[in-house]
């Protein structure tokens, strides 16, 4: 493929582009395809001799789109938002003609440097301290996913946490022992994410409980670090979350911040999914706890109409996230690097190589504008908002569990017998929903009980997909419960 026959086809693809998200919302939200589907159609070897554009671009349509399960439908309310906007894939685009594998600052300047600016933008307007900008001690990086910061975050914690000790005068042997005393900790609700961070770095890991509206409550830290200190475990890594996966609940963050005062336990916020909303002035009451935190993590990608993957991280003292993580070997060695004028963020993350990703937020940010990201951050909390109030007009059906918080509505249908058969009838509504292929919810399960989790977020979503996604839900829950009584 020349540049000639490139010029042909890119102007075919974004035409396909546009054409896909003019008929999205026909599109059934959910793939319907068997596992195992693709398999069966396509060549069991890869092909000798070159295909033609044409054939590749025809298998797009006839095998892969059968296979999408459509995130950008405005009917998708499933799982958190996804959001994708025009203006952050052209600047993937961007980032694929360059193709610079940013690992360090010279390997190419405005990968590292417009990650920094892009990254103090987003910190200003979301209102973190100043300890989080680029012009301190501290920083933000784009890691792939909130897992990503997770676990990092966690090593940085681990390492000071050692250095302390080091300090102190423990040697390599002693400090081996140590790190298999220290122990993480989250709450019942945190995500699995935290779970899996410490099964890479081999470190205990306590899920804490939560009170009645699933948050962790300082005096629950306290008392169970205190617990595990008496049994000779080290507390050291900590996560709060704003916004947690189960029901948007909110930790009591500036209490954890008291239960942890004089300790070097470090504080990690996962604002992956609610971290978005703290852009508005609706949401900025939640800063004072977040500004005492060590780390702070969001999902551009869930909120804020940056495609996947872009997940801001913020920290207080790089050093620890740089001591913990940095390996030199002399191919990478440099005198500008060395001359410590510069950042190379290789040293901020787990793998070495990393993409042009600063392109797409610095596209959106100046697309949309703050007012523009505001507007779209609290259309999805209205639109969530709108759906919630038309659940409470049939109380004799459906029961709301849990505090409503951002642009998440969780619910489950209602039984007078029992909770095995109010978990029977939402199961099945549940199921008979996503079998529609109209829309597309998730379920999980609090507490014994089975929840219908309602979240929407695509820019294309609207009051009219509000109104007929619970028209669905109101035809379906009462079939399902008639036929069933």
């Amino acid at each position: 493929m020349d540049i000639e026959e490139f010029r042909k086809r890119g102007y075919e693809t974004v035409d396909r582009i546009c054409k896909y998200y003019q008929e999205l919302e026909n599109y059934e939200v959910l793939s319907k395809v068997e596992p195992g589907y693709l398999k069966k159609v396509l060549p069991k070897e890869a092909p000798e001799e070159p295909e033609p554009w044409e054939n590749i671009q025809c298998d797009i349509e006839t095998k892969i789109i059968p296979g999408i399960t459509h995130w950008q439908s405005p009917n998708f309310f499933a799982f958190y938002p996804a959001n994708s906007s025009f203006p952050s894939i052209l600047g993937d685009m961007y980032s694929d003609m360059f193709n610079v594998i940013g690992f360090n600052w010279l390997s190419s300047p405005a990968c590292t440097e417009l990650e920094s600016v892009v990254l103090d933008w987003m910190g200003k307007l979301v209102g973190l301290d100043q300890k989080f900008h680029s012009d301190g001690r501290g920083g933000g990086v784009i890691q792939g996913t909130a897992s990503e910061a997770t676990l990092v975050t966690l090593l940085a914690a681990k390492y000071r946490m050692l250095e302390e000790y080091k300090a102190k005068g423990a040697d390599e042997e002693k400090l081996r022992t140590l790190s298999t005393r220290l122990i993480a900790y989250g709450s019942d609700q945190t995500h699995i994410c935290l779970k899996k961070a410490t099964m890479i770095a081999n470190i205990l890991f306590r899920a804490l409980p939560t009170d009645d509206n699933f948050s962790l409550c300082g005096e629950t830290v306290k008392q169970e670090m205190e617990k595990d200190i008496a049994n000779g475990l080290i507390p050291f890594f900590i996560v709060g979350t704003i916004g947690t996966t189960n029901s948007a609940a909110i930790d009591k963050i500036t209490d954890i911040v008291d239960a942890i005062k004089g300790t070097n336990v470090w504080l990690h916020i996962d604002a992956a999914y609610a971290g978005s909303a703290l852009i508005c002035p609706e949401y900025k009451y939640l800063l004072e706890g977040i500004n005492q935190a060590d780390s702070f993590d969001l999902n551009m990608h869930k909120g804020l109409l940056t495609n996947f993957d872009c997940s801001c991280l913020w920290i207080k003292e790089r050093k620890y996230l740089i001591n913990a993580l940095s390996i030199t070997p002399d191919i990478l060695k440099n005198s500008v690097s060395e001359s410590g004028m510069v950042l190379d963020f290789r040293d901020w993350q787990i793998s070495l190589g990393r993409r042009f990703r600063a392109l797409k937020i610095w596209f959106v940010i100046r697309t949309y504008g703050a007012k523009g990201l505001r507007e779209h951050v609290m259309k999805t909390h209205k639109l969530a908002n709108r759906f919630r109030s038309k659940i409470q007009q049939y109380p004799d059906l459906f029961i709301i569990p849990t505090t409503p918080n951002f642009g998440l509505v969780n619910f489950y249908v209602k039984s007078n017998d029992s909770l095995k058969n109010s978990n029977k009838l939402t199961e099945m509504v549940s199921n008979r929903l996503n079998e529609s292929g109209k829309i597309y919810l998730t379920q999980t399960k609090m507490r014994e009980q089975y929840i219908i989790r309602f979240a929407p977020g695509s820019p294309l979503t609207t009051e009219k997909h509000i109104d007929q996604a619970f028209e669905l839900l109101l035809k379906i829950t009462q079939e399902v419960t008639v036929n069933y009584n």
